[in-house]
């Protein structure tokens, strides 16, 4: 039987359910893309991380999806199984027994092996991966050249031409026997070996020692000798696969986009893309390596939807707004948004029906159930909605709190869940609030709150850096969140009140994430500030199923980053040192004083 794994994705205006574990679909004959687990290292010399999402990019739109990790115990069969080849550019000193055992056979048992550059001096303790590679790298000193192509007819080099960039002029040692040398490096009368095949059991090596930076990686040239390299080396039935997927990839149209201020000073100026069908999009979007996405909904069905949630007759709710962000209406908040019920009655995976269960909403954002019916965020009020006949259309429309800011639509209140301590859980940009709620006065900007689902109390928790656009919540009720600028990853350890009176501590949230960049598939991504980064990170959904691998459980949070058109998943690890040990030391006090948290 196949398990099937449901999940949620936006992207151009769709939404795609239905991620399958396909642990046998590489032996299947369906065309696909290559999946290729990218092995690099935590260095700013032969920075992997940064290079990679250049290659990335690039390869991407002709069907090659790359996972990126530093960590050295990945190579082990239960990850490699997913993944057609492994690409390796790191220094790493040594390897251990277990992985030197799981990369062999990985490759034996009829995978592609692509080390690059700097592969050919990691693991120097293994002999077998020095006979692996094919050499060893012995020396170098720098110089702009010209690697000469020697064996033009090899199927690696179909398509291939050479190119000048400056690059470190690697000599190699320790040189096997069974290597077909494809390109060398002439130094007067030296002819250094610098591209070549081999072959290890059923499986297929390719290396190249072009890369030391990105003067090699932006070369159009040097990713397409990479892209020949992986596509022979991965075999000749998921080639085949490949080149198939390809024939049925769209053609991206890009048009000028008119009265549009080009704040990057770009030449040419931002493009818009003509709109694709839905399955058009999905030929498109990457997923990792033992998942797919599959259509739940699409267009005309549903439109323009910011938030969306299951209710526990499995039937998607999702916000569809026309209004956001520029139409804001008067006092009475009637506009032209909605909510609307999707739900698959023939269980094949599709929405077939769809039920507007509330309308004349204006530029609202986000919706949990609660006391049979749905909370629902729309500044300056949350609304009650209810249903009480039974015909999937609400009878109920109440005002449950009111006094949220409206200056800015980009910065009102969103992100509502319903916790595991039965308060509403939510976020709130700097548009912030100003009101009475039971009773009491509160003025308050952006950061995280929490009150009961009949809004009898409230707590506002703790305030973040900037524009809040995110909030999630663990099984444990640990609380985390993202804001629009430069801070992906948050970690709420303790309300405010917790930390008053303490040294060194003003307010109970902290950022977390620990990098800055973020990297589209794409070049054609526009941003107004923080370029290069998380600029709307939106969204910090954990995922607490236990159908996903177990590394998901509670520790993958899902980020949205519409601006580049991707879902980030931060892997949230589990650290004490500093501050955060001394929050997490007030947080257990707080509990002992039976503080409300």
């Amino acid at each position: 039987m196949k398990k099937l794994i449901y999940c949620v994705i936006i992207l151009t205006g769709l939404v795609y359910s239905s991620c399958e574990n396909k642990g046998k679909s590489r032996l299947s004959d369906e065309p696909r893309r290559i999946e290729i687990l990218f092995l690099g290292h935590v260095s700013k010399h032969h920075n992997s991380a940064q290079y990679l999402p250049i290659l990335a990019a690039a390869l991407g739109k002709e069907g090659i999806n790359f996972t990126y990790t530093n960590d050295p115990a990945d190579l082990n069969p239960e990850k490699l199984a997913w993944y057609d080849g492994l690409m390796i550019y790191a220094n790493h000193d040594s390897i251990t027994q277990s992985q030197e055992a799981a990369l062999l056979n990985f490759v034996e048992s009829g995978r592609g092996f692509i080390p690059l550059h700097c592969a050919s001096w990691c693991f120097r303790n293994s002999e077998k991966y020095v006979e692996l590679v094919g050499g060893q790298f012995l020396k170098h000193d720098t110089a702009t050249f010209t690697a000469t192509i020697i064996n033009k007819e090899h199927p690696a080099m179909h398509g291939v031409e050479e190119f000048t960039a400056w690059d470190e002029t690697y000599v190699h040692d320790k040189l096997s026997a069974d290597r077909t040398v494809l390109m060398e490096r002439v130094e007067g009368d030296h002819h250094e070996p610098w591209t070549w095949v081999k072959e290890h059991g059923k499986g297929r090596v390719f290396y190249t020692a072009s890369g030391h930076d990105e003067r090699v990686w932006d070369n159009p040239r040097f990713q397409k000798l990479v892209q020949q390299g992986i596509v022979w080396a991965v075999g000749d039935k998921v080639k085949s696969q490949w080149e198939e997927f390809r024939k049925g990839m769209p053609t991206l149209v890009y048009k000028n986009v008119p009265n549009i201020p080009n704040y990057e000073k770009r030449n040419p100026a931002p493009q818009y893309q003509e709109p694709l069908s839905a399955e058009e999009e999905k030929k498109l979007i990457q997923v990792p390596a033992g998942f797919r996405a599959e259509l739940f909904a699409s267009e005309p069905d549903i439109i323009n939807p910011i938030a969306m949630d299951w209710d526990d007759r499995g039937r998607l709710w999702v916000i569809e707004t026309v209004d956001y962000p520029n139409s804001v209406r008067d006092a009475d908040g009637v506009g032209d948004d909605r909510i609307k019920i999707c739900e698959d009655t023939d269980g094949d995976g599709k929405a077939d029906k769809f039920t507007i269960f509330a309308d004349k909403l204006n530029i609202p954002t986000s919706l949990t159930f609660a006391r049979g019916g749905i909370i629902v965020s729309q500044a300056p009020h949350f609304l009650f909605l209810k249903d009480t006949d039974g015909d999937d259309l609400a009878d109920v429309r109440e005002i449950l709190i009111d006094g949220w800011g409206t200056f800015d639509t980009h910065a009102g209140p969103s992100n509502l869940k319903y916790g595991i301590d039965n308060q509403i859980w939510g976020s709130v940009g700097y548009s912030g609030f100003k009101g009475k709620i039971a009773g009491d006065s509160l003025e308050f900007e952006q950061g995280f709150y929490h009150f009961a689902p009949d809004a009898s109390s409230f707590q506002f928790l703790t305030n973040t850096s900037n524009n809040t656009w995110g909030l999630g919540l663990t099984e444990n009720n640990d609380v985390f969140g993202s804001t629009a600028n430069n801070t992906h990853s948050v970690f709420m350890g303790i309300p405010n009140q917790a930390a008053q009176g303490v040294e060194g501590i003003s307010i109970g949230s902290k950022k977390i994430d620990g990098h800055y960049a973020m990297h589209p598939i794409t070049p054609k991504v526009r941003q107004v500030d923080v370029f290069g980064g998380f600029t709307a990170a939106a969204g910090h959904n954990f995922y607490t199923a236990r159908t996903y691998p177990k590394e998901y459980w509670n520790n993958i949070a899902f980020v949205c980053e519409p601006t580049g058109h991707l879902v980030h998943i931060a892997k949230i690890e589990k650290m004490v040192p500093g501050l955060l040990k001394r929050m997490v030391g007030i947080f257990s006090l707080a509990r002992m004083n039976g503080l409300r948290l």
